[in-house]
């Protein structure tokens, strides 16, 4: 797996794995990201690729002091299994 890369111009982070894209797509609004859709190839499915994207990103918000609007149901699960992670979640 190769390292997750924030690809501004196309408002989403992405992860290649084994010549698949999965990626995380956001907005963004100020110091607000919302996360609104996470696409892993069917290809991926199982391997635990979502997971490493939704952290990855997340701790890429983290270190820019960003909140979190997790509108995608997977992000939105993962950060609820993930207690370390619910200070990034707007309140």
């Amino acid at each position: 797996m190769s390292e997750i890369i924030d690809n501004r111009a196309h408002h989403r982070y992405e992860l290649e794995v084994e010549g698949h894209l999965a990626t995380e797509h956001y907005k963004l609004d100020g110091n607000i990201i919302t996360f609104e859709h996470t696409d892993v190839p069917k290809e991926l499915g199982g391997k635990g690729v979502g997971s490493k994207l939704v952290q990855g990103a997340l701790d890429q918000v983290r270190a820019a002091g960003l909140k979190v609007i997790p509108e995608c149901p997977f992000v939105k699960a993962w950060i609820e299994k993930h207690p370390d992670y619910q200070d990034l979640v707007k309140t």
